[in-house]
């Protein structure tokens, strides 16, 4: 028990303190820098520090799922997608940088958030724990349509890393549908995208 404790505590830590690594090349990365203006690079910056939260707490969500899973299948598929996950956060940490954005200033509150909700969500069984996880990605699926929408058009390389991300999270979605899934009720449902609406607002400024 002291060396998991000691394991999940260097990944929180990992997450929040230090840079994150990718295995696959960030998209977009070969594509030349584009000319915004003040505005659209702030707004720009803006989203993706919204996205950064987003991976932050993907972290502490499969994190916190796969310490409340006995199923060894499970916890491997959650340990493969918290890996594409990492990478989506060394993505949007970078893209940040490019921006001349930062991280937000709450995400350690994020984390713990989320890592309580992915125990909690364990808790409940494996297919209400995948239930969760497929709507979560919907959820997130959703989202970066809209910034999609939002992102300015000549900003290929953010959109190129918004456009894969959404892929990644489609199929972890999809995944986890594979895996049992059951089907959330609807109130639940709905309490998520209030609690998503509230992070993504505040992440959009702090």
């Amino acid at each position: 028990m002291t060396d998991r404790f000691v394991i999940e505590f260097d990944k929180a830590l990992r997450t929040l303190f230090a840079p994150a690594q990718t295995t696959r090349e960030m998209p977009g990365s070969k594509a030349p820098e584009a000319e915004l203006s003040d505005r659209e690079r702030a707004h720009a910056g803006a989203l993706m520090r919204i996205n950064h939260v987003g991976e932050v707490c993907a972290q502490a969500l499969y994190q916190g799922q796969a310490l409340s899973c006995d199923d060894q299948t499970l916890r491997q598929a959650l340990a493969k997608a918290a890996d594409e996950e990492t990478e989506h956060l060394a993505w949007t940490e970078r893209r940040l940088v490019e921006l001349g954005e930062r991280p937000s200033l709450l995400n350690p509150l994020w984390y713990l958030g989320a890592l309580g909700i992915g125990i909690a969500a364990g808790k409940l069984g494996d297919p209400w724990s995948l239930g969760f996880l497929a709507e979560t990605e919907r959820q997130v699926e959703a989202h970066l349509d809209h910034h999609l929408s939002e992102l300015p058009s000549q900003d290929i390389r953010s959109r190129a890393i918004v456009t894969q991300m959404r892929l990644d999270e489609i199929a972890h979605a999809e995944t986890a549908v594979r895996l049992g899934a059951r089907e959330l009720p609807t109130p639940t449902i709905l309490l998520m995208k209030l609690a998503s609406r509230t992070m993504t607002r505040t992440a959009y400024y702090i």
